[in-house]
């Protein structure tokens, strides 16, 4: 009886370690949706990888997230919707294009600041964007380019004379 008791208590200690070590993984993460703020958005020729949830930041720092995504059924163009800490104020000339954590990192919209001196206002839209770059097909064309450059070992042909 008093071996049932001990695993029991093991096994409630595990569990409330699981439990608190979830707890600060989730609050260190940075996944809590951005309080308070505003509203922008932006459209983009292509989003491929960008899901509603996924960073907004400013020089590498989080301001806020993406919160929903459309498509514009008269111009086709992805549309999103994000929210900005209240605290960043951004000018009218600003950018944003969408970006990656690196080769199989997810992707973010990276806001770049311009320097204009009026500021967007909530429910403003970003006009300068960037949209995301398809790795497959930047692959593809260097792979493809390089075996025709490869038949001749990359010496160009001989100019004609007169």
């Amino acid at each position: 009886m008093s071996n049932r008791l001990v695993e029991t208590l093991a096994g409630g200690a595990v569990i409330c370690v699981a439990v608190a070590f979830a707890v600060f993984s989730y609050s260190r993460a940075g996944l809590r949706a951005v309080e308070g703020g505003y509203e922008l958005s932006a459209s983009f020729n292509r989003i491929d990888g960008l899901a509603t949830g996924n960073d907004v930041r400013i020089s590498g720092v989080k301001v806020g997230s993406v919160v929903s995504q459309e498509l514009d059924p008269k111009t086709y163009m992805a549309v999103i919707h994000m929210k900005i800490r209240s605290d960043v104020e951004l000018p009218t000339d600003s950018a944003a294009k969408i970006a990656s954590d690196g080769l199989l990192g997810g992707k973010f919209v990276s806001l770049e600041p311009g320097g204009d001196i009026d500021m967007l206002q909530p429910g403003g839209t970003v006009e300068y964007t960037q949209g995301s770059v398809n790795l497959e097909e930047l692959i593809g064309q260097v792979i493809y380019s390089n075996k025709s450059d490869s038949g001749n070992g990359g010496a160009q042909p001989a100019p004609e004379g007169n």
